[in-house]
């Protein structure tokens, strides 16, 4: 979880994406990496597999504000998409603040999604977390492509929702993104919950930066 730093008066947070191998995560962290201030971020670094490569960086967002005195620095981390990298997929959760799963949205790679998916609720719930109530936010990437899913299939599949038992929590919260829809609902006697998604091209840029801004709020309120 986040770690204080009194020294350089920073709180430290561990984004961590997720997600089925050439999903995109890679992309999104490059062009993150890309495009903020060199003055702000760190080095990346880049741990090399046979078929991919996992990615970290930091860096300090300059429009965020501060927290009782002390400024938000971000570690962004990639995890590997195969699934023989599950070691390394575990390590990389570990102390975790803040998860993007990034789904392929091609219809072809509908099982590899849900794998990944059942996959990021098994290793997290060896740490002890509870995906349903750490930020989270699905980013359902390569929508520019000819054989993209429909957004309702790949909600069904990967973003159908979870109960939500606490009164508190039990009333109607609109998406504020998606006019007409709702993270929170009952559905007949039941009150469900949903993951907030973004629609992206990452290759392009497009939604990359609404997905880790979106996370980046939800990181934030946790510590308000």
């Amino acid at each position: 979880m986040s770690m204080i730093n009194y020294a350089s008066r920073e709180i430290n947070c561990k984004l961590v994406y997720y997600g089925p191998g050439l999903g995109g995560k890679t992309t999104n962290l490059e062009h993150i990496y890309g495009k903020v201030s060199p003055n702000t971020r760190g080095k990346m670094i880049s741990l090399a597999t046979e078929t991919e490569r996992t990615l970290f960086f930091d860096f300090l967002p300059v429009d965020l504000g501060t927290i009782r005195g002390f400024k938000t620095r971000f570690h962004l981390y990639t995890v590997p998409g195969q699934v023989y990298y599950n070691a390394s997929r575990k390590l990389i959760l570990k102390g975790v603040d803040g998860i993007v799963f990034v789904a392929d949205s091609q219809i072809e790679r509908a099982e590899a999604n849900v794998e990944s998916m059942q996959n990021l609720y098994d290793n997290m719930s060896e740490y002890g977390y509870d995906v349903t109530k750490i930020p989270f936010v699905i980013q359902y990437n390569k929508r520019d492509l000819p054989n993209a899913a429909p957004v309702r299939e790949l909600q069904e599949a990967l973003n159908p929702g979870w109960p939500i038992e606490e009164r508190a929590r039990q009333k109607v919260t609109p998406d504020p993104v998606h006019v007409g829809r709702n993270l929170v609902e009952q559905i007949d006697t039941q009150w469900i919950g949903r993951a907030p998604y973004s629609e992206a091209v990452a290759i392009r840029g497009d939604g990359v930066f609404d997905t880790l801004k979106a996370v980046s709020k939800m990181v934030l309120k946790t510590l308000s």
